[in-house]
This record gives C-alpha cells, structure tokens and sequence, in this order.
C-alpha cells in the first residue's frame, strides 16, 4: 500500500474534484435503484472512502446526493472519496407515502451504505479515472441530522423496531470511524409528543453499544424545537451514551445548520457562518484522517489550532 497522500498532520492545497451523479446501484429489493454521487481527487491512490448521509431539511435538492457540498467538496479536494446517496426518504423521489418503510425509511437508509460498500466495484468503474484508486480497508460514515441518526446505526447504535418489537443491529464492521452533524439524541420522554408519535423509532435509540470510534458535533444554540424538549443537550447523547473512543466538538452559538454545513447560502441556515464552516471542514477532515490513519497528527494539530485562538469557535473534549 503507498504511503498517505498527506505527511500527518498537515493539510495541503486542495486538489481538484471529479464529481459524477448520478451511479445508479441495482437495488431489486428497494423501491427504487439506488443514486449515488462520488466526488474524488483528480490525483492520488489508496484513497479513503466517506459514505455521506443527507438530513431532511425543508429544502428538496439537499436531501439528497445533490446536498452538503460544502463537506463533500472540501473532503474530496484533500483525499477521500465521498459517496452520497439520495435515500428513499428524499422528497425530490415523490415517492407515495405508503411506500413501505415511509415517511423517513430509517432501515432502508442504513441498508443503502451496506449497499454501497457492497458494490465499491461498480462505483469505481461507473467514474472516470477511478478504477483501482480506492483503500477499501479506509472507510468512514457521516451524517448531518438524520443522516446522523443513519450513521450512528452504522457505528452500532441500536433501537427497537416499532413494528415488530425486535432488537435492530446494523453495525457495518467495514466502517473504520464516524462523524455524527447536530444528530438524533436519545429517545423515550426527550421527544417531543409529535415525534414520539410519527417516528417511534427514534423512542428507543440505544448509544451503548456504539463503540466504532466517533466525532460527535453539536451547536450549543441547536435547540430543535420541534425534535426535543431537552435543547441543546440532546445532540451532545451519541457522546454522553456511547462507549469510547468518542470525542465531542462543540460549537458555540451553532444552530441545527452548524452555519450552512448542508449547501452553500442556503436559506434554511438560521446560523449562517462560514467561518464555523470552514472550521468544521477542517477539523472533520483532520479527525478522520487521524483515525483511518493510526499515528496522524492532524486531529492533534486541528485541536490546538482551535483552542489557540482569541476567539475560539467551540471545544474539543474526549474519551477514551
């Protein structure tokens, strides 16, 4: 295997992105086949994987393999390739809603990145200049929203399926680490009456068994009025509950858009702040590339970078 495109710890100029949507994925048990978009380097080889998640905001296009360029282009302009899906539960499918599974296809969504790392050859082969650069031991998940309650199952979380009162596990052992966005807390009376009763689902969430290492991002401003009861503190659960390794980013006077991580200008940013952006983008990038990376010291070097400044934009804390 060559060695890593960036000498650890550093974080070069960016390289220029191929971006190709959508891969279509043969899914005959799905409602629909599934779309993908895989944004990549121009250059490098053994290139990490990033399997992104959409959230379910008010806008159509972002939820879906069309959204959170921000992340996907900077991630994919230092060295991941980034797949995105358009998950069943994307508005920009139509799909009816007695669609089995509707209105948010919690299972499908999980089983829509197995999916994806079970046909790796069919994504290389659908991009130009692809084929053979890709480090299929070097694979990550991140989800903003409920794309983080879609990750989150794949780094072990569980929960107990409301139809059928079983225990779902959806652990992906091929994922090597996670990025959790202003995702999904703990459920029972932390829900709100509305939730509780449309997405029962989210009643039973169980950290305790996500163990795969985890960077949790939270806005101390995110309160989620219409998710939670609790505020804030909700989003910080997949940290709080879990086992380690975990570490928790918090971003100060952050809001559910962590200042517009899920497009550029987008009006649905209530905290729009590209500076919060950019230093997400950075210290995303740099945990990940620690953690596929045994011995890097970017999330080291971003950490401090963080805290050295006259007016740090949040904290770092972890555990082991």
């Amino acid at each position: 295997m060559s060695e890593p495109t960036y000498p650890a710890g550093t974080l070069s100029s960016p390289t220029p992105v191929l971006s190709v949507a959508p891969v279509v994925l043969p899914a005959p048990s799905r409602a629909l086949d599934l779309e993908v978009r895989v944004s990549a380097p121009v250059t490098g080889s053994d290139l990490p994987v990033v399997l992104l998640s959409h959230g379910q905001g008010y806008s159509n296009n972002l939820s879906s393999l069309n959204g959170y360029a921000p992340l996907a282009n900077f991630w994919a302009a230092h060295g991941f390739v980034v797949i995105q899906p358009t998950h069943l539960s994307s508005t920009t499918l139509s799909l009816p809603p007695e669609t089995p599974g509707a209105p948010l296809h919690w299972r499908s969504r999980a089983e829509d990145m197995t999916r994806v790392l079970d046909q790796l050859d069919a994504v290389e082969a659908a991009v130009p200049g692809l084929l053979g650069r890709l480090d299929r031991s070097r694979v990550a998940v991140a989800g903003h929203s409920m794309g983080g309650h879609t990750a989150s199952l794949l780094l072990g979380a569980r929960l107990t399926d409301p139809h059928d009162g079983t225990e779902v596990n959806l652990a992906e052992p091929r994922i090597k680490a996670g990025v959790l966005l202003a995702t999904t807390g703990g459920g029972g009376n932390a829900l709100t009456e509305s939730v509780a009763e449309n997405f029962p689902f989210l009643l039973t969430t169980d950290f305790s068994k996500m163990a795969t290492p985890t960077l949790v991002v939270a806005g101390d401003k995110d309160t989620s009025t219409h998710l939670t009861v609790r505020g804030p503190s909700w989003h910080v659960d997949p940290y709080v509950l879990s086992p380690g390794p975990k570490s928790l980013l918090t971003l100060f006077d952050a809001e559910h858009g962590l200042g517009g991580v899920s497009g550029y200008d987008v009006a649905e940013t209530t905290d729009e702040n590209p500076g919060r952006v950019a230093a997400i983008q950075r210290l995303t990038w740099a945990y990940l590339r620690t953690e596929l990376y045994p011995g890097d010291s970017a999330w080291e070097s971003a950490r401090e970078e963080l805290a050295a400044g006259p007016d740090p934009l949040g904290r770092v804390e972890s555990k082991a």
